[in-house]
């Protein structure tokens, strides 16, 4: 393999681009010119402009490449993997979108396509983590914390969007979906909050979000759950602007014309949210893992705490979602990962070879997931 093209310049298309340059030929690929002016400094990476989401365009752009890598916003992803497995490419991509990716099951196989979801953070690492235990033991429980946050908490949201916006506010009104004692639960977005103490940051607010995706149709466990984090006091401010109807996508009509709420408010908030040059941010992950292993009671413990780059000038979500793809990335470019169709990352951490790779590669730039046992 020796060409990759990354279909989005984001804060994490542009770390996986430059980690994936020192070791291929690199193309990106976004409709933002301003994002494509931030790589011009790595003279290995190429760039093109355009907009992925014309008809046609991700099938003509991806089809002179080895590999694809997604980083577009939810709303396009689908699209941009079903466009990509038609062209015949093999695709590793990390967007969050709401369609299930087995849909795709069928046409990827018809076109000997690998179709890597997911390869984040979260979901993304917790997968591949839980993949790795449910070899070795029987896993009764599984939970995942996860969240990026700023350091510095500023008023009014005391937040930045440290990935696509617009899938930041689809964690506030998507359904969230968990398994209870072996049965499928559904509640609504910011549901059940608790709080939980992370060190070194303190208190953080968890509530139910839908991201255990392809571990409720994979994974044959009774009791499973992914919640995000934020800074205490979220879940009341958001809950407000939600049940006002600022998330709705039905359109209202304004002095004659037609608006949906949601697009105002990403209007208001994206300007808000954005983390300004030099802001540092944090990525915490917690996954606990509960079960038998070798008729013995088990309890793994997976904890990350990972801070901006100041070296580098990378955000720390763009830093541990974007190394864990080019992880995958490389091992898929040395053949390890042969699975045919659409792989969720909990298939990929299944090899104990491929699930140790991993994270020597992330230990390599600075993410370090710290493991306890009891």
């Amino acid at each position: 393999m020796k060409s990759i093209v990354v279909l989005g310049a984001g804060l994490v298309g542009k770390a996986i681009a430059v980690d994936l340059s020192k070791s291929f030929e690199v193309t990106t690929v976004d409709i933002n010119h301003t994002n494509l002016e931030k790589l011009e400094e790595f003279k290995k990476i190429k760039t093109v402009l355009t907009d992925l989401s014309e008809d046609g365009e991700v099938q003509r752009i991806v089809k002179d490449f080895d590999l694809v890598i997604g980083c577009l916003p939810g709303y396009m992803g689908y699209k941009t993997v079903r466009d990509t497995i038609l062209a015949g490419k093999d695709i590793i991509d990390i967007s969050f979108f709401r369609e299930d990716p087995f849909e795709l099951e069928e046409l990827a196989q018809k076109n000997n396509v690998t179709a890597i979801i997911d390869a984040g953070v979260a979901p993304g690492m917790g997968n591949i983590i839980l993949g790795y235990h449910n070899e070795l033991m029987e896993v009764k429980s599984y939970k995942c914390y996860g969240g990026g946050l700023p350091f510095k908490r500023e008023w009014p949201y005391e937040y930045k969007a440290v990935f696509s916006p617009m899938d930041v506010l689809e964690e506030y009104i998507r359904p969230a979906r968990y398994i209870l004692n072996g049965e499928l639960v559904v509640r609504e977005a910011l549901s059940e909050a608790e709080i939980q103490h992370f060190e070194p940051i303190g208190s953080l607010q968890a509530w139910n979000t839908d991201g255990l995706r392809t571990l409720i149709k994979t994974m044959k466990i009774p009791n499973m759950i992914e919640k995000t984090l934020r800074y205490p006091g979220t879940v009341n401010y958001i809950k407000v602007l939600r049940e006002t109807g600022f998330f709705s996508s039905d359109p209202l009509l304004v002095n004659g014309e037609q608006v949906r709420p949601i697009d105002l408010t990403a209007k208001l908030l994206f300007p808000v949210w954005e983390l300004k040059k030099g802001e540092e941010d944090f990525t915490m992950l917690r996954v606990i893992i509960k079960g038998k292993e070798k008729g013995v009671e088990k309890k793994y413990t997976y904890d990350l705490f990972d801070k901006y780059d100041k070296v580098t000038n990378m955000t720390s979500m763009a830093r541990t979602t974007g190394y864990t793809c080019t992880a995958i990335a490389h091992l898929f470019a040395e053949g390890k990962i042969n699975h045919k169709g659409i792989c969720p990352p909990e298939y990929i951490g299944v090899d104990k070879s491929n699930f140790e790779y991993i994270l020597k590669y992330l230990i390599d730039r600075g993410v370090q997931y710290n493991v306890t046992e009891e």
